[in-house]
């Protein structure tokens, strides 16, 4: 599977200094992204808010989606804080840029990962765009990240305060122009900064529970996402040495690692399964014992393609960190740049259970420098 969407950015944007800059600030109904556009109302920055309409359940296959309080939420946020409102349809370029994106990947047996596409292709994609095209210089979100410009007048994005709730990895994949128009004014803060400022702010939606769902889709879990609109394509589930131990509905029900929900008891005392196959040509969903010696669940490297850099290219040999999955630690690795445009990552510590098609993110430090789409992973226990 191989997307194209357009960009082809070798290097880094000069921003320069701005003596005062129009912000549209996303307003997602949560309490993120109210305190984003408080703050900046705040320091005296010249704010309206905007609601992207990025999904909207039209055969209510998925029961109902909370789109329609998310925008009432915004728009009473925006009245608050008495900044102009307006809601954004941008349902057609999310129905082809990620929701095709998500069941494409899905049904060829990998990984995808909607939400950072989300924030490359939607929010500092196809919204920034029409931001700009309204006279706005800057787009804000309540993305748990900094964003400062370094000495030598480039934007660039650093970790937030937050260890927590850190959401760089989300970004991994923006361009040094998104990177140049967007704020994050939240990220200098603690989850629970945020929501005493939305208290002291007299936000109507300081109380509101965040939102765990998949970013277009609100509270629907995954798998009733893809039971909705992928077939059932049933399967044997095996173990390493090709013994059946039961059935399964389809593989993109699955990821690796995984070890609840596979429907397999292990019978033996503290020992449980895991995935750590998907045999497409096959139909087999592989599981082992998850234990640090099974093969094929622990990575010594891997091959990223889809590269992107949030500044200036990753062209030598170098020493880095990375994340391999969100909420993972960063960690030492070495990354090899290929003649073919792909990087080779060696990780100075084996990882866990890594998926093609999702996403490494690559830092120096607290900034993050980029990341890539896994495309091949290698094993320490097969040949290098």
């Amino acid at each position: 599977m191989r997307h194209d969407f357009g960009f082809d950015f070798a290097f880094p944007v000069y921003v320069g200094r701005m003596k005062s800059e129009k912000t549209l600030v996303a307003l997602s109904g949560g309490v993120d992204s109210a305190v984003a556009a408080a703050l900046l109302v705040e320091q005296g920055v010249e704010v309206s808010g905007a609601y992207m309409k990025n999904w909207i359940n039209e055969d209510n296959i998925l029961g109902d989606c909370p789109w329609q309080q998310d925008v009432e939420d915004a728009r009473a946020v925006a009245e608050t804080l008495g900044i102009p409102f307006e809601v954004v349809n941008l349902m057609d370029d999310y129905k082809s840029r990620i929701v095709d994106y998500l069941l494409e990947g899905y049904s060829e047996g990998v990984t995808p990962n909607p939400d950072v596409m989300c924030n490359r292709e939607i929010k500092f994609g196809v919204f920034r765009d029409w931001a700009l095209a309204q006279g706005f210089d800057a787009v804000a979100t309540g993305h748990y990240a900094r964003s400062r410009i370094d000495g030598d007048g480039y934007r660039e994005i650093l970790t937030g305060v937050d260890p927590g709730k850190d959401q760089t990895y989300f970004l991994a994949m923006m361009k040094p122009p998104q990177v140049a128009d967007a704020r994050f004014p939240v990220g200098e803060l603690l989850k629970s900064d945020v929501r005493q400022a939305a208290r002291r702010f007299q936000l109507p939606n300081s109380e509101k529970k965040d939102s765990q769902g998949i970013c277009f889709i609100g509270q629907v879990k995954m798998s009733d996402f893809l039971k909705a609109y992928l077939p059932d394509e049933p399967g044997p589930i095996v173990d390493q040495n090709g013994k059946v131990l039961g059935k399964h509905q389809g593989l993109h029900f699955y990821t690796l690692g995984q070890r609840k929900g596979i429907g397999v008891p292990s019978n033996e005392y503290r020992k449980s399964y895991v995935v750590v196959e998907k045999r497409k040509h096959t139909r087999e969903l592989v599981i082992a014992f998850d234990d640090p010696q099974t093969p094929r669940l622990y990575s010594s490297s891997c091959i990223l393609t889809g590269l992107s850099f949030t500044g200036e290219s990753i062209t030598a040999p170098r020493s880095m960190q990375a994340r391999a999955r969100y909420r993972a630690p960063s960690v030492d690795v070495k990354v090899i740049p290929l003649e073919d445009g792909r990087m080779r990552v060696e990780w100075m510590e084996p990882q866990r259970a890594l998926a093609v098609g999702q996403i490494c993110a690559l830092y120096d430090g607290e900034v993050l420098r980029g990341g890539g789409v896994y495309a091949e992973i290698l094993y320490t226990d097969a040949p290098q």
